[in-house]
Formats: structure tokens, sequence, C-alpha cells
């Protein structure tokens, strides 16, 4: 049996949608997590009195993105995107000072093709999942988050960063002598114009908190210890207008770049490996390697 107040799936009308779903169970109190589930590298929380999700990447120490972390991040956006009571998600960190340090360099380097593939996929996967979702997105940025992790909050609806100089966001990939696949690039040109996004590109620039504001890579700053609070405003503030809408807009706004990747996906796969099984760019990642070795001792 239902709550009171609350139709079963099987008897709500086919136009029922997130917008317009029957009000909080009385069983129910505002601002409790209903549902929660957790595996190995994503944590997700859902409260289904504000249909508000928080989904924390917690892969210590850095939140490298793992086949495993991917694969994970992808299957949790397909499960509350398929929670008719989840209308929006926060993206965040469990890891304090890091938001993600981007792509696992470890799955690039040594591999077989094949792997490279499925990586690859799956980095494509998560991308076409969070930049089409139906949900608001907010990405809130509590620690640095160059190249892949950049990807993420370029992907959301909106970006809010903490206030701290030492955070630090782009994408830096020519730095590891890797360009930056063409729908890497169509996002951050989609956020920041194609001038700022060419410079950036070209140079591999990781931008401080304050400079990151000032080019539009983040919308708000606010200080760390504010950061959720924000978030949480600015979700609502989303959602005080009708999802049909906002979810055409959005659809309408962002639906060339991913038919543009849809329509190349195979071959952009296949460029991928091409590229990252050559003998120059592996020894560029080993040399990478071994520097962030030489650093942790």
């Amino acid at each position: 049996l239902c709550p009171p107040g609350v139709l079963p799936l099987c008897c709500r009308p086919p136009a029922w949608d997130r917008a317009t779903r029957p009000p909080p169970s009385p069983l129910q109190p505002p601002g409790i997590p209903c549902r929660s589930f957790s595996n190995n590298k994503i944590q997700v929380e859902l409260d289904g009195s504000s249909g508000v999700a928080m989904m924390k990447l917690k892969s210590p120490p850095v939140n490298s993105l793992s086949l495993e972390l991917l694969t994970e991040f992808s299957i949790s956006l397909e499960k509350l995107e398929n929670d008719r009571s989840c209308r929006g998600v926060v993206i965040t960190s469990a890891v304090p000072k890091i938001f993600s340090s981007g792509l696992d360099i470890t799955e690039m380097c040594g591999k077989s093709t094949e792997h490279y593939g499925e990586f690859w996929r799956a980095v494509q996967e998560l991308w076409l999942r969070l930049y089409s979702s139906s949900m608001v997105t907010v990405a809130a940025i509590n620690g640095s988050s160059p190249a892949g992790g950049c990807l993420i909050a370029l992907s959301c609806d909106y970006r809010i960063m903490a206030e701290n100089p030492k955070f630090s966001i782009g994408l830096n990939e020519a730095q590891l002598g890797i360009v930056a696949p063409f729908w890497f690039k169509d996002t951050f040109v989609n956020v920041v114009g194609h001038r700022t996004a060419e410079r950036s590109l070209q140079l591999g620039s990781l931008h401080p908190a304050p400079e990151a504001h000032k080019l539009g890579l983040v919308d708000e700053l606010v200080p760390e210890e504010k950061l959720m609070e924000k978030a949480a405003a600015v979700m609502a503030q989303w959602l005080a207008l009708p999802d049909h809408a906002r979810q055409l807009t959005k659809t309408m706004m962002r639906k060339a770049v991913l038919d543009r990747l849809v329509a190349h996906r195979e071959e952009d796969i296949k460029n991928f490996v091409t590229f990252i099984s050559k003998e120059s760019i592996q020894k560029s990642l080993r040399m990478y390697m071994e520097m962030l070795k030489k650093k942790k001792s």
C-alpha cells in the first residue's frame, strides 16, 4: 500500500512528469534522505522531499576517473534519471581539497588497445549522460578540478566553486602532450567562448578559482563552508521553473554538440586508441607518472 497522497506508478497519468509530481508523503519528514546507495567510488543520497540528489566522488586520494569510477558514475546517473521523484543532482567530492584530478593516467598507459577502447567509451558515456541529463545539474567544486574533472563541471548546468586561490580548474591536456577531444573543446567553448577556450586549451591552462570566475568558467565563488548551502539555494531557484520548459530549452541548446559525438562515436574511439597507443605518447605519460611518484616521495 502507498502512503496517503501518493499514487502508485501504475495509476499515474502518462503525462505526469517530475514537474507535477504529487506532494511528499507526510510520513517522510522534509530534508531527510529517503534513499541512498553507495558503490566503491560513488556515493549518492536522494532526498525525496526536495527531489534533489547529492552525488559524491569518493575515490581517494584524488578522485581519478578510473574505468570503475566512470562506470559507477554513469550507472548512478541512470538510476537517478529513472527515479520519478528526482529532479536535480548536486555533484561534489567526498575527498578534501580535490574535486577530481581527471582521467586516470594508469588506464591509458601500458594497457591493451582493447582496454583503451573500453576506457574511452566509458568517458564518452559519462559525458553523454551528464550533458544531456533532464535533471538540473549543479557542480559544487570543493577542490581542484583539472582535465576530466573540469569536463564534469563544464557539463553541469551551473558551477559553484570554493573561494580558495589554491584550487584550480581547467582542461590542461596539452601539458601532458594530449589533445583535448572535439567534444571536450565544444563543451568548453559553449561555457567560456571561442577565444578564451582556444588560448586556454593551447596552453593547457589551469585557472585559480578567482581567475576561473573572471573567465566565466565557474558561475560563482563562495567560501568553502558555504558551498553546499549555496548549491541548495541555486538548485531551489532552478527547480522553481516548470521542468518541461527548462528541459526543452536545455535540449535545444545542447543538441548539436551531443549529436556530433553520437554521429562520430566509433571514429572518436578509434582515434583515441590510435593516438594513445603511440610510443611518443606512452613515453610522455610514463614520464608524467614518474614525476607524480617523485612528488609523492
